[in-house]
């Protein structure tokens, strides 16, 4: 059985052997072609005896180091079928240094008595290698991406690609290579009034996206395949309403948040969601310059099961750290983080964890264990309604657990920690809002000390995550309706998963110590217009189809949220996106004493209890220990004033 193994695993290696040597067969070929040519272009096909004996002698020493030279440049690790523009570019380079070396060498050494090398030859010998090297390469490629005889008569879905800049020019040139995936371009479309009536790889521009309607009446169209990752919403709008009132399907290809890591191809095309057209400008962002921190590094990331944390995980895993220390205390969601990171290849360097980050003694041993030199805190309750019945969990999980991972992370002596917060955290009016307000005051406490820089960073609503919105309005949508909006006028501020996640990452990485973070989230989303979109977007019409009920505002929810304090100072920092909020620390003898009460009210359960000592400990600044004031003087002092639980 091992024998069978060993030998079907040498196939493979021989036949890339046996294809390398066929390249450098055809490219000794063409090179001596190439110098032989030079010698009959310099002498009018009419060499004189002495320079047939120079071509002799030297054509060995031409071939070697022209090879060499070649070899170097990596000719023969790639597929000729697969030639690029940047290939082309490799040729060029290698065909002028292989060609000075050979002028070198041979204007300083010959081999026997011969004649000097005419410098007519060597000039025309460079000119020949780079036309016959580079166009064989292309030949070969054309051939390729020439369809069978028979595919001519067989056209697939006839598609219409939506901006011809670098992701369209890469789709249409899958479509023309692969005829298997059925798909045949029937035209482009450009904002760029320079493009209009050009053709890119045969396929014609029709006109702008302002012609797409008019397009669609005159031109048979399956698919409108918008290809402009780096659009606004409002552009992928447009084209999704001339689709859908012309009845044409319309896929997307994922925005550049998305597309970071990896390149544009056909099978990421998707439906467009929601995220798509919202109106907001996409984040751009150099992410493996910002990201070159957690290379070779030790990371750790809480609730790495939930929406955020586990894009987290995607995102550092990707970037190449030496170890993924992924910690959640849900076994499913754990289970399937490490199952989809191992079949993206990283087996070899996650740690799956199951643990609760409010047990002080488990944490301890996995910093121990595994001396994390970068932490990112996901792990934390979100939903609002639930915490206000609940704040005994709420500032348990929230707020008293960051105080447990940033105990840790200072004695261990991490290099960063970065806590995940939120918008609900200004001027909060829930206990959620303010157990996450509180964890933002343990972190601005912390500061950045001597090994370790802190640092937490706010955002709004994340599309897409669990509980959120979207999935709400979906299963709606799919059970028919009603879609449930709290108020007509109400707003939030929305980001995507992937782009939220590059920036936390940024932010994290220009931490200088005790930093809050706010991340622009654009302009704030009417959630009736986002209802009406996603209706709009399932092929049906809002009010008619699926019915919109304002069911009223919950205990403690805003209208608008807000992304600073009222008493916070905003600054920009060198990440456009991402801006600093400073605001005067609490008082850190009476946040000290805040969460030894709370620890000690939690340990007790008693909800009103708990949810009054929350408040008091954000208002610790007026209850100042010289006053003399007992904890339970603050539990008097805040009962008329606490929002409701």
């Amino acid at each position: 059985m091992s024998g069978l193994v060993s030998r079907s695993a040498l196939i493979p290696t021989w036949r890339a052997v046996a294809h390398r040597l066929g390249q450098v067969a055809v490219d000794v070929t063409l090179v001596t072609v190439a110098y032989w040519l030079a010698y009959q272009l310099r002498f009018d096909f009419s060499v004189p005896g002495r320079f047939e004996e120079t071509f002799a002698a030297t054509l060995g020493v031409v071939i070697g180091l022209k090879l060499i030279v070649f070899t170097g440049a990596r000719f023969y690790t790639k597929w000729w079928r697969f030639t690029s523009v940047r290939d082309l570019q490799a040729i060029v380079l290698a065909a002028i240094a292989s060609s000075l070396l050979v002028t070198a060498v041979l204007s300083s050494w010959l081999p026997g008595d011969v004649e000097v090398v005419p410098r007519g030859v060597l000039m025309i010998d460079l000119v020949l290698t780079l036309t016959l090297v580079g166009g064989a390469r292309f030949v070969v490629r054309s051939l390729v991406e020439r369809p069978p005889r028979g595919q001519l008569a067989k056209p697939g879905r006839e598609v219409l690609i939506c901006g011809a800049g670098n992701a369209g020019n890469l789709l249409l040139r899958e479509m023309k290579r692969n005829r298997a995936l059925g798909y045949t371009p029937v035209g482009l479309i450009d904002d760029d009034p320079r493009k209009r009536r050009l053709r890119v790889q045969g396929t014609r521009v029709r006109g702008t996206r302002a012609d797409l309607p008019r397009i669609l009446r005159e031109v048979h169209v399956d698919e409108v395949m918008i290809a402009m990752p780096s659009a606004p919403g409002r552009a992928r709008q447009e084209v999704v309403n001339a689709c859908r009132d012309a009845g044409v399907r319309c896929t997307t290809l994922p925005g550049l948040p998305e597309l970071i890591t990896g390149e544009v191809t056909v099978g990421q095309l998707r439906p467009v969601r929601v995220e798509d057209v919202l109106g907001r400008a996409p984040v751009d962002i150099d992410f493996p310059r910002v990201s070159r921190y957690l290379n070779g590094s030790v990371v750790l990331v809480t609730g790495a099961g939930g929406s955020i944390g586990r894009e987290l995980c995607r995102q550092v895993a990707a970037v190449g750290p030496r170890m993924l220390v992924m910690v959640d205390h849900s076994e499913n969601n754990l289970f399937e983080i490490d199952l989809e990171l191992r079949e993206r290849g990283h087996a070899g360097l996650i740690v799956p964890v199951i643990a609760d980050c409010r047990d002080a003694a488990l944490i301890r041993g996995v910093f121990e264990a595994h001396r994390p030199e970068v932490v990112f805190h996901a792990a934390a309750y979100k939903h609002v309604p639930m915490m206000e019945q609940n704040p005994v969990q709420a500032v348990a999980n929230n707020a008293l657990a960051t105080v447990v991972l940033a105990d840790e992370a200072q004695r261990m002596g991490v290099s960063r920690f970065c806590l995940i917060s939120t918008d609900k955290a200004v001027e909060p009016k829930t206990v959620m809002g303010a157990s996450k307000a509180l964890a933002e005051r343990v972190v601005q406490a912390r500061g950045g000390g001597e090994r370790t820089r802190f640092a937490a960073v706010r955002f709004g609503n994340v599309l897409g995550s669990s509980g959120s919105v979207l999935p709400i309005f979906k299963r709606q949508i799919a059970e028919g309706g009603p879609l449930t909006v709290t108020h007509p006028e109400m707003t939030r501020f929305f980001m995507t998963i992937p782009e939220s996640v590059q920036l936390v990452i940024g932010a994290t990485g220009i931490a200088e110590g005790g930093d809050i973070f706010v991340l622009d989230m654009g302009q704030p989303v009417r959630i009736l217009d986002l209802a009406h979109k996603m209706i709009e977007l399932s092929g049906k019409v809002p009010g008619d189809d699926v019915p919109i009920e304002i069911v009223g505002i919950r205990p403690g929810e805003k209208l608008h949220e807000e992304l600073f304090n009222v008493d916070e100072e905003v600054t920009p920092t060198r990440y456009g996106r991402v801006m600093r909020a400073t605001r005067p620390a609490l008082p850190a003898d009476g946040l000290t004493a805040g969460l030894d009460e709370l620890t000690r009210r939690v340990a007790v359960g008693r909800p009103e209890l708990v949810a009054q000592a929350l408040w008091a400990t954000l208002r610790s600044g007026r209850v100042a220990a010289a006053e003399g004031e007992s904890l339970q003087g603050w539990q008097t002092d805040v009962t008329e004033e606490a929002p409701p639980t």
